[in-house]
């Protein structure tokens, strides 16, 4: 019997893949570096728990093998170089009967670009069944435990160096469903699918928006790109607060200001409004 591979399933998108998953009728491993069930997934469905590490390759044995033919990859958090301990695994994979590869990347990282670009460039060659998911920002940057997210709660601020860039921001429900049809699809998408919200926002208008939601006065608060690096590097190595500021620059500059029609398009639905998600997870229900 098959079965699909979550990695990072107690993670924003790999909880929600795992959902969707059982709700499907497919059978799930759910690997995470402790090996913990996972959090949402339906009483008594098939999701096997099992204890993953990127940067141990001791842990990759455990995960394979057993039916597992697909697998869904969230690459290690905090890392420049994820293709280091990616591409191993991923070849390793194949060789062990994972036929199908859904990885989750950045719409602000194409195919050969810098992190996960380099993973991205290296799939097709690897898996004859493929897709690449290029989200936009989470939405859940702002509800869950992000840096943005803890700043707006405790201080009323969410500090970036995007100016008034606009983003497509999406609900990690979203990302997760259109992960989900890439799974299960009978054809795989073989194609790398970008996936925003329905309206590009600036980081004003998000704080504009918690405002109103939660009562609580938010506001932006503008960076300079090194400013925001320093900032980042206190909760992460350097390369990486270097690259993420990069980003921020990126978005000043106007890199992530358009929508897509991807989550209706697979889904068959519209996504979610991040008016609709702040309010849904300032319920407890998101």
């Amino acid at each position: 019997m098959s079965a699909a591979l979550v990695i990072g399933a107690t993670g924003t998108t790999g909880s929600r893949v795992v959902a969707g998953l059982v709700a499907a009728g497919v059978r799930v491993r759910g690997a995470s570096r402790r090996g913990v069930a996972v959090q949402g997934a339906v009483m008594g469905a098939d999701v096997e728990a099992v204890r993953f590490d990127w940067g141990d390759p001791g842990s990759y044995g455990g995960v394979l093998g057993g039916g597992v033919d697909r697998v869904y990859l969230v690459p290690p958090p905090g890392t420049a170089d994820p293709a280091a301990v990616m591409l191993p695994f991923l070849r390793r994979a194949r060789a062990e009967g994972v036929r199908r590869a859904v990885l989750l990347s950045s719409s602000a990282i194409p195919a050969g670009g810098p992190a996960v670009g380099r993973v991205h460039a290296a799939l097709l060659g690897i898996f004859d069944e493929w897709a690449v998911l290029r989200p936009s920002w989470f939405m859940q940057n702002f509800t869950g435990d992000h840096l943005h997210a803890r700043t707006a709660r405790t201080e009323g601020v969410i500090r970036t160096a995007t100016g008034e860039g606009r983003v497509g921001f999406i609900d990690a429900e979203d990302i997760a469903a259109v992960a989900v049809r890439a799974l299960v699809d009978e054809r795989a998408p073989n194609a790398d699918l970008v996936i925003t919200g329905p309206r590009a926002l600036s980081y004003g208008d998000v704080a504009a928006v918690l405002t109103e939601v939660t009562g609580r006065t938010v506001v932006h608060q503008r960076l300079t790109r090194e400013e925001m690096a320093e900032r980042l590097a206190a909760e992460m190595p350097a390369a990486f607060a270097g690259m993420l500021a990069d980003m921020d620059r990126a978005v000043a500059g106007g890199a992530e200001d358009r929508t897509t029609g991807t989550v209706e398009r697979v889904t068959g639905r519209p996504p979610h409004d991040f008016r609709a998600v702040a309010e849904r997870e300032a319920g407890g229900r998101g």
